[in-house]
């Protein structure tokens, strides 16, 4: 089963430096049949206005991924960890115990990105934070795991859940391919470009909720981005 879930009608919410889309129930926005897909609570797809963005504010028992698709964020938290996040890296924020942190656009042009929350599997623990790069060159044609806690995913971002976090880069025309295991439930958004998966067609910015498809093979349409949340 494959649903998909437009951009136009995903909820919203804007102010003077933030213009953001949930995927799922959020904030002030609620809908029940969207308070989330497995373990992943949380997708929101943010445009954040230059020299703006999230003033301190405390998270935990969370695991949180932001992918940036355009411009950068800077992050800095209560354990003294500061960076910045370019487009298309990957941070990782690890909530754990509790933890306070800022996410800001320091740059001149408009940050876009996807903050992906995944419930944890196991409540508590140090908090803790990391980013990495991750060229679109090696993820040119297929799926590469970014952020995970399975075993063997080396080379991504370590998270405490039973979840992995992938992204790729497609050129019209290619395909990736993906093997769902039995009782898993997949996210998939286009950040951009258009893609079809397993026959439905994802417009830039839309989702999938995904859950019974054994295989799944995603067809760009025209030279598309997606990432793609595999979780239980």
């Amino acid at each position: 089963m494959i649903e998909r879930r437009p951009a136009g009608e995903l909820g919203r919410f804007t102010n003077d430096w933030l213009n953001a889309r949930y995927h799922f129930s959020f904030s002030g926005w609620r809908d029940p049949r969207r308070m989330g897909w497995g373990d992943l609570r949380v997708w929101n797809d943010d445009e954040i206005a230059p020299h703006a963005g999230f003033p301190p504010h405390g998270h935990s028992d969370m695991e949180i991924i932001t992918y940036v698709r355009t411009g950068a964020i800077t992050h800095r938290d209560s354990l003294g960890n500061e960076g910045r996040t370019a487009a298309g890296d990957v941070q990782v924020m690890s909530a754990g115990s509790g933890i306070r942190h800022a996410e800001e656009n320091l740059e001149d042009q408009t940050t876009t990105l996807f903050q992906i929350w995944i419930e944890p599997s196991i409540a508590g623990g140090a908090p803790a934070w990391g980013s990495r790069p991750f060229p679109k060159g090696e993820r040119a044609g297929r799926l590469v795991p970014l952020a995970s806690g399975v075993a063997g995913d080396e080379d991504a971002l370590v998270i405490r859940a039973d979840a992995r976090v992938l992204g790729a880069s497609l050129k019209r025309g290619e395909e990736a391919t993906y093997a769902l295991a039995d009782g898993r439930h997949a996210y998939l958004a286009a950040a951009a470009g258009e893609v079809e998966v397993n026959g439905v067609t994802l417009q830039a910015r839309d989702g999938a909720a995904i859950v019974d498809e054994p295989a799944l093979t995603i067809r760009a349409l025209a030279d598309a981005e997606v990432v793609l949340v595999d979780t239980r």
